[in-house]
This record gives structure tokens, C-alpha cells and sequence, in this order.
């Protein structure tokens, strides 16, 4: 039987029927009145939620629906017909919305849930309910009302609780065939379930629950690849989700992890809500050689995210049990605590060392960032402070010769003058050849013109320390005594 989950009707309740005028025509009886019976009321339009059917075909190629309409009304006191309604059966889960608006109109989500989407019209009233005492021979009739009519869009979301979910040849059909008695087509080729399939698997103690098997979802499915994100709305009244992973997979960028994190992003991408619901991740096909070896690390990434991994066999049964006891307790108590495991600590020294790394390597790149024309100039920096320092202490020493300098002029100056007073011949001719050597070096004497400002310094600060200069002649006077 095809699956078809999508179809556009029109509905069209019946008509009312029109009200008759009539009167009472009978031999010795002369004005017998009016007899103008009533119109019947026109059929509408009722969906009825039927739990077995499972698909919309009947509606694909039957899509305009109407109904009956009442029968007119007729003379002596006659009412007319009143037509039936028309009863649409469709699957459990059904959504009928208006074509036009997009307003969803009910869910019919319960079995034998009932929905009337068109009224049919009234009847009209003959002329004898509008025979008074003064207007004794009405000649009018009142005619029945127009039934709706409605262009709806019909759209089924089947009632699971379970929701298989996972890429293409990831083991679903073969999953579902082995817990429950659905016979999905199965087969090693990609897309080999091209609709949804239900199953109801029966558990312990007399419970069950409803599983369904939707086709394969592969990346850029929000986009149009593949076949979609158009049967994902058939997982979305589940209340819990089975990510089933192929741990045998080859291809390009075919890994485990990978394949878990598309799966979720399509999700997201399609439904927040459904991400958020609660996920049970099984690591299918671990009778091969292959999905063993890529246990341990897929198990150990998904660790690190405080989820659990059930790894599982659909082709010989291996942890399906395990499996099914995680699912049923989510499903029927709401605990969530065999889904979720706790993350490995983190060793204390493990954390220093990987901060102590990148410790050094930020200050490598500092290094690097300042390699080139910039290290020497690091480098003269305390050259530099040195000669500041030196020329901090230059003024302390040229305060103490300005000390000494007093007394070894006032020995010394009768021995100078003498030597002033030679001839005069002498001076000229010294004064001659200093200025001549004075022509010659005038560019050597600009590193005296900086000795002279340090010597400024100097004296600028040398009253800093003219305690010391006063106490000088107290020693004189001492020494006078």
C-alpha cells in the first residue's frame, strides 16, 4: 500500500431545503389555511479518527468531497427530508488545517475523536408558521440556507512513542523487525524505506509501546537532500528518540561522531523542541570487525559529554535488551538516569601543565612579535639607565672638588701671579696660535658644548648641599683660635 501523509480536499456540506406555500384545498371546506410544510436541513461534513488506517491514499485521488441536500418542503402539513451527514474516516494523528490561512483546526489525535469541518444549511420555514390572526393567507415560504464549503489540507503525523532515527542502511527496518512483528522491506542499499513504518513492541509486565521506523536522514536534509526533513514530522509526538549509529560505515567522512553530530543538527534545524527531547544513542553492527575497533574512541567522545552508549547487534540481538530497559524506563517513569554518565575528571596536574604550556607559547609569540629592528633597542635600554645613573652622581663628586677647590686656590694663587706678569709678547703669540687652532677644530669642540650643560647641572644643584659650605668657616675661626 503507498504511503501518503499529505493531501488537499474540498468539502461541501449540503444545502437546506426550501420552505413550501401551499393551501388547503378540500370539498365543503372553504378557506382551509395554509399547509406549506418545512425544508430538511442539509447534510455536513465529519471527520472521524479511525486507529486502522495509517495513511491519506483514499483522499489523493478523491479529493472533492460533498454532501447531500435536504429536501424541499411539500404541501399538507408535509416537512421535507433531512439529509445525512458525510463521515470521512482518517488515520489517528491527523492535522486539518485550512489551505488558504494555514490555521490548524484540530488534531485529531485520539481514536473515534470526531470533527464536523462543514455545516450543513437549515431548512427553510413553509408558509403555515407565518399564518397570524391578521395575515391569515401568507403566499411566502422561506427558502433553506447555503451549506459551507472549505478547501482544507490534510496532514498525518503518526502516533508513536518510539522514534527511530538515523542515516541510510544504519540497521532502522532491521531494528524494528527484530522487537516487534512489523515486517519493514529490508535490504544493503541506501533509501531502502521510502515511508514511515509502525510496529508495536510488547515489553515486560503486559506493557507496550508504538515504534516507528522513519527513511534515513543524511547532512544538507534541511536543504532539500536526500528525501528531506518531510517524514520527520512523524517522530515529532514521540516521547523519546532512539539515534541509531552505523559503526560499520564507509566513506568519505563517514565516522561515527560525525554521523552523531549531523543527526542532531538536522534536528535542531527542522524542530528546537524535538532536539531537546530525550535521546538514546546506539552504536549498531558490532558483529563486524570494523565497528569494534571504533568503539572505544566514539564511546569515550561522547563520554566527555555526559551521554551514555548502548552498543548493540540488530542482525544477531547482541544488547537489545539492555537497550529496550533504557527506552522503557524513560518512556513510562520519566527517569533519564541510564541515558547520561559522568564525564571523566580532569587530573589537576594535567590542567598546570596545559596552562604552563600556554604560558610559553605566549611568550614565544611575544618573542617573535619583537624579533628584528626592535631587540636592540631592548637591549640599549640599560645602557641607557646606566648613563642616567652616572650622570645622577656626577653633581655628588663635582661637589666635593668645589669643596677642595677653595684651598688649593688660596695656596696656590701667590704662585700663579708671577707667572701673569711675563711679557706680553708671550701672551700675543699664544693668543695668535689658539685662535688659529681654534679655526681649524671648531667642529671637534661640540662634545665640550655637552660637558658644559652637564656642568650646569651640576651647579644647579650643588646649593642642594650648602649646609656642608657653611660649616666651613666655623673651622676657620677654630683653627684662628
Amino acid at each position: 500500500m503507498k504511503f501518503v501523509d499529505e493531501v488537499r480536499i474540498f468539502v461541501k456540506a449540503g444545502d437546506g431545503g426550501n420552505g413550501c406555500v401551499s393551501f388547503r384545498r378540500e370539498k365543503f371546506i372553504e378557506r382551509g389555511g395554509p399547509n406549506g410544510g418545512d425544508g430538511g436541513n442539509g447534510g455536513s461534513v465529519i471527520f472521524v479518527a479511525d486507529p486502522q488506517l495509517t495513511t491519506l491514499l483514499d483522499y489523493r485521488y478523491q479529493q472533492h468531497h460533498r454532501a447531500k441536500s435536504g429536501e424541499h418542503g411539500m404541501g399538507n402539513d408535509c416537512n421535507g427530508r433531512a439529509a445525512e451527514d458525510m463521515i470521512l474516516k482518517v488515520p489517528v494523528g491527523t492535522l486539518v488545517k485550512d489551505h488558504a490561512t494555514e490555521e490548524l483546526l484540530v488534531d485529531l489525535s485520539q481514536p473515534g475523536q470526531v470533527f464536523e469541518a462543514a455545516k450543513g444549511g437549515r431548512g427553510g420555514l413553509g408558509n403555515m408558521n407565518f399564518a397570524t390572526s391578521t395575515r391569515q393567507t401568507p403566499r411566502f415560504a422561506q427558502d433553506g440556507t447555503k451549506g459551507e464549503e472549505f478547501t482544507l489540507r490534510l496532514e498525518l503525523k503518526l502516533l508513536a512513542d518510539v522514534g527511530l532515527l538515523g542515516f541510510p542502511n544504519a540497521g532502522k527496518s532491521t531494528f524494528i523487525s527484530r522487537v516487534s512483528r512489523a515486517r519493514p522491506k529490508i535490504a544493503d542499499y541506501p533509501f531502502t524505506t521510502l515511508a514511515p513504518n509502525l510496529g508495536m513492541v510488547q515489553y515486560k509486565d503486559h506493557l507496550s509501546f508504538v515504534m516507528a521506523d522513519i527513511p534515513g536522514i543524511i547532512e544538507g536534509a534541511s536543504e532539500g537532500v536526500g528525501l528531506g526533513h518531510q517524514f520527520l514530522r512523524h517522530v515529532e509526538r514521540c516521547k523519546v528518540l532512539i539515534h541509531l549509529i552505523d559503526m560499520g560505515a564507509e566513506g568519505e567522512g563517514r565516522e561515527p561522531l560525525h554521523d552523531f553530530d549531523v543527526l542532531n543538527r538536522e534536528l535542531e534545524k527542522y524542530s528546537e523542541e524535538l532536539s531537546r527531547r530525550p535521546q538514546v544513542v546506539a552504536a549498531n553492527k558490532q558483529d563486524l570487525p570494523d565497528a569494534q575497533a571504533r568503539l572505544g574512541p566514539f564511546t569515550e567522545a561522547l563520554r566527555e559529554r555526559g551521554i551514555r552508549v548502548f552498543p548493540v547487534s540488530c542482525a544477531t540481538g547482541e544488547g537489545m535488551q539492555a537497550l529496550m530497559d533504557a527506552v522503557a524506563e524513560v518512556l513510562f517513569t520519566g527517569r533519564t538516569d541510564k541515558l547520561q554518565v559522568e564525564a571523566p575528571p580532569r587530573a589537576k596536574g594535567a590542567a598546570k601543565k596545559s596552562g604552563a604550556s600556554v604560558a610559553r607559547a605566549t611568550i614565544a609569540a611575544v618573542r617573535e612579535a619583537f624579533s628584528g629592528d626592535e631587540a636592540p633597542n631592548t637591549k640599549k635600554a640599560p645602557a641607557k639607565k646606566a648613563a642616567k645613573a652616572k650622570s645622577m652622581k656626577a653633581p655628588a663628586k663635582k661637589a666635593v672638588s668645589a669643596k677642595k677647590k677653595p684651598a688649593s686656590k688660596s695656596a696656590k694663587a701667590p704662585a700663579k701671579k708671577p707667572a701673569a706678569k711675563r711679557t706680553k709678547a708671550a701672551a700675543k703669540s699664544t693668543k695668535a696660535a689658539a685662535k688659529k687652532v681654534a679655526t681649524k677644530k671648531a667642529p671637534a669642540k661640540k662634545p665640550a658644548a655637552k660637558k658644559t650643560s652637564v656642568k650646569k647641572v651640576a651647579t644647579k644643584k650643588a646649593p642642594a648641599k650648602k649646609p656642608a659650605a657653611k660649616k666651613a668657616p666655623a673651622k676657620k675661626s677654630g683653627g684662628r683660635r
